[in-house]
């Protein structure tokens, strides 16, 4: 039976594959596109994390779709109302009627002389073909099956309830209960506050301090914007007004982090109780922007620690007891729930095995051209967020370039582009120069970033905008070739 065709296949139904989508028909509304989604509704990330407080750790001007602009007056939005505001746009757009749900991609095959991907899914147990001239794989960077729980002595010992936020159980009851939260990321500091609405007490257990950063809930400009000029205009240029603060707070922190480090701490103070041991529970070891800033709408977690709801605790764990957990220290931490709030575990291109022509395709191997396609592997895309600001921001620039090969290929006929590396000055780099945990223990795992442009893996919207709006498709390190021509020989543009 021969495999259904597409033109475009994208992988994934979360906030990068709606929006791949809409761009895609957007630019070319008689293209055939489908989206395979290995769970059974679309969001993503924002479907799958159910936790107390969920909510988005980057403000909604930027993390919202540049063609549909978040109109509402919360600039930090929690989880349900992101959620909605991706099942909106996919609807109004009708991409809803092409995602298959319960499709999990296992391989894709690229044929040279077919130039189409052969791609392979499981779907209700049973294997599912399909075949499409271009892959676009939005399936994000981290396992949706699991998070990363670490191995806690005596953890068999506890009488309490044990939940990793990835799993968050729908009816879980936690009035008059005594939480304790290990972790001391983005996940635990919306947790901490979130959940001393019911519990007798909610304490933060981290190893280490993360810069935790203040951010107002609702945007005041914005909403001064919103009464003179609309909704829509208002939010464009509170847009572009966070990607400023935001690139200007990264690029001072890289260049003068002591400056930054003195700006966070002294906030810190001002919203903490007198006398508080702001070094010991808020000042992290590593530089700002090492790892993400922990945003916090309105201080709600200082506000917790204030009123004495919730309490930070710096210390390392000895061992689960029955009635809670005994740290390095001597003390022990009563705890009826334990939320285990310990990072991500990532997953290259959504666990995807690669081959083309019959070799498989090693990520580790590869070179990523301009933050979105591999080295050697035609009529391929790949999207993967900022760390130092929106996912979205990227995400809208990769779906952008994406539609500028696209047509690049329909103006010259061509069925084929690939990114060559063909320099042996470029030397490899990590993907993500990032010191997080999650990222330390599986960057080895992912293709690896080059010296230089268009090998580096930028961190900089604005270069990005200018590269990927503005630049040359037809650079020179992008091959493209017509189906008649034989692999060995690729015709590089004019």
């Amino acid at each position: 039976m021969t495999p259904e065709h597409v033109d475009v296949l994208i992988v994934g139904a979360g906030l990068s594959g709606i929006g791949a989508a809409h761009h895609l028909q957007t630019a070319f509304p008689n293209r055939t596109y489908t989206i395979l989604e290995a769970r059974e509704t679309l969001g993503g990330t924002w479907d799958l994390f159910r936790y107390p407080g969920v909510r988005s750790d980057s403000d909604m001007h930027t993390l919202a779709y540049r063609f549909r602009p978040w109109t509402r007056t919360k600039a930090i939005a929690g989880g349900p109302a992101i959620l909605e505001y991706l099942r909106d746009t996919a609807a109004e757009a009708g991409i809803n009627r092409k995602i298959r749900f319960g499709h999990r991609v296992v391989r894709a095959e690229w044929s040279t002389q077919d130039t189409r991907w052969t791609v392979e899914c499981v779907h209700n147990g049973r294997p599912v073909r399909l075949t499409a001239g271009f892959l676009h794989v939005c399936s994000g960077y981290y396992h949706y099956d699991s998070g990363y729980s670490p191995e806690f002595p005596g953890l068999t010992k506890f009488r309490g309830t044990v939940i990793h936020p990835q799993h968050w159980p729908e009816n879980l009851d936690y009035a008059g209960k005594k939480v304790v939260v290990i972790g001391s990321g983005a996940t635990a500091v919306t947790l901490v506050p979130a959940m001393t609405d019911r519990a007798a007490h909610v304490t933060m257990l981290q190893r280490s301090p993360t810069y935790v950063v203040s951010s107002p809930a609702e945007d005041a400009l914005g909403g001064t914007l919103r009464r003179f000029l609309g909704p829509r205009r208002a939010c464009a240029i509170v847009r572009w007004k966070n990607i400023a603060l935001g690139t200007l707070l990264y690029q001072l922190s890289r260049r003068r982090p002591h400056v930054v480090k003195s700006m966070i701490r002294k906030a810190a103070i001002r919203q903490l109780p007198a006398g508080y041991d702001v070094d010991t529970h808020f000042k992290p070891r590593y530089q700002p922007w090492d790892q993400r800033l922990c945003l916090v709408p309105d201080g709600d977690l200082f506000t917790a620690i204030r009123r004495g709801r919730a309490s930070v605790v710096t210390d390392q764990i000895e061992e689960f007891t029955e009635t809670g957990i005994r740290l390095k220290s001597g003390p022990e931490l009563e705890a009826d729930i334990a939320v285990t709030a310990t990072g991500l575990r990532l997953l290259t291109l959504g666990g995807i095995r690669l081959t083309v022509d019959g070799h498989d395709v090693k990520p580790p191997e590869t070179l990523v051209y301009k933050g979105m396609m591999l080295s050697g592997v035609p009529n391929f895309a790949f999207t993967m967020g900022y760390t130092n600001a929106s996912w979205t921001l990227k995400a809208d620039l990769v779906s952008e370039y994406v539609i500028r090969l696209l047509r690049q290929m329909d103006a010259h006929g061509y069925d084929q582009c690939v990114p060559v590396r063909d320099d042996a000055d470029v030397t490899e780099r990590p993907l993500l120069e990032f010191n997080a945990g999650y990222v330390l223990r599986a960057i080895d795992d992912f293709p690896k970033a080059g010296s230089r442009y268009p090998w580096r893996f930028d961190t900089n919207y604005a270069r990005d905008l200018l590269i990927l709006r503005h630049g040359r498709v037809d650079d020179g390190i992008m091959r493209f070739s017509h189906r008649s021509v034989t692999p060995a020989v690729v015709r590089r543009p004019a």
